[in-house]
């Protein structure tokens, strides 16, 4: 199951990679005389209510998915992992205002602080003209929104990589291993870098593959709630948003994104489930 979900991955990849390539319409070309078309050899998919290829909208769809659940990801990670070795390794007040922190986030419901963050950034950074967060401001709105999304998930998820970090880290700041190099005049630096942290490479890798459908859910579920990517750009959340109000009598507007954002996740757990299979030393092989 985890080559069938590597597999399934790679291709959703090359697909939002090379949309444009492969697309047979535009993403946001209307036919209002094709509205609701049924699936056929010019549209295999169908179209939607604005005679738009669904098949079209469902490949551009992924670059928009893809996008922000690894640019999310990514954020999470550079910021989340030195935080949390830091906090472990050292502790300290550094490590106590860290859980604090931690603490404070939890006691929010998660979707209400993403919509607040969305809410927030969706309306700011328009408004950049000028600075060193120009690029930031043109980049949201190139994407459609999508870096607003990104900078909402990150500002939550990073805590949950801290905190999984940290726990890694004081496990291991004790040990022998750490303690021989400290003792042969290794610098803290180095600890951290070449002891600590490749010894903690297996659980984050196995937590990178169920932070990024964990984001791309929240992305569809922020779309469908129409706080996510701004139209016409199209997004498996949007999409599954429009098909809700022709669910009755055309439910492959519906079907056909819930599909595809199913499979998407599934592969992405299966091959998180090999992974901590093959790198948990104490899993039976």
């Amino acid at each position: 199951m985890a080559v069938a979900g590597a597999v399934f991955l790679v291709v959703v990849l090359l697909v939002a990679v090379a949309a444009p390539a492969l697309t047979p319409y535009r993403y946001d070309k209307q036919d209002l005389l094709a509205t609701y078309a049924a699936p056929d050899v010019h549209h295999l998919v169908g179209t939607d209510a604005l005679g738009r290829d669904v098949l079209s909208r469902l490949m551009y769809g992924s670059r928009v998915s893809m996008s922000a659940g690894l640019a999310a990801t990514a954020a999470v990670l550079v910021v989340g992992v030195p935080t949390g070795l830091a906090a472990g390794y050292f502790g300290g007040t550094f490590d106590l205002l860290l859980m604090r922190v931690v603490d404070v986030v939890y006691a929010i419901p998660y979707l209400l602080l993403v919509v607040l963050l969305q809410t927030f950034f969706t309306a700011f950074l328009p408004t950049i003209r000028s600075g060193p967060l120009t690029w930031l401001g043109a980049m949201n709105q190139g994407t459609g929104g999508v870096a607003a999304i990104v900078l909402a998930l990150s500002l939550v998820g990073w805590l949950d990589v801290a905190r999984v970090v940290r726990g890694q880290a004081i496990t291991l700041r004790h040990r022998e291993f750490v303690q021989a190099a400290k003792s042969l005049g290794a610098s803290e630096r180095h600890v951290l870098a070449a002891h600590l942290l490749p010894n903690i490479v297996a659980p984050i890798i196995v937590m990178v593959t169920l932070l990024v459908p964990a984001f791309i859910i929240a992305e569809a579920g922020l779309s469908f709630l129409g706080l996510g990517v701004q139209p016409p750009t199209p997004s498996w959340g949007i999409m599954l948003a429009d098909g809700v109000d022709a669910i009755e009598s055309y439910p492959r507007l519906v079907i056909a994104p819930a599909l595809v954002l199913a499979g998407t996740l599934l592969s992405l757990n299966f091959v998180g489930d090999g992974l901590r299979d093959a790198l948990d030393p104490s899993s039976e092989r």
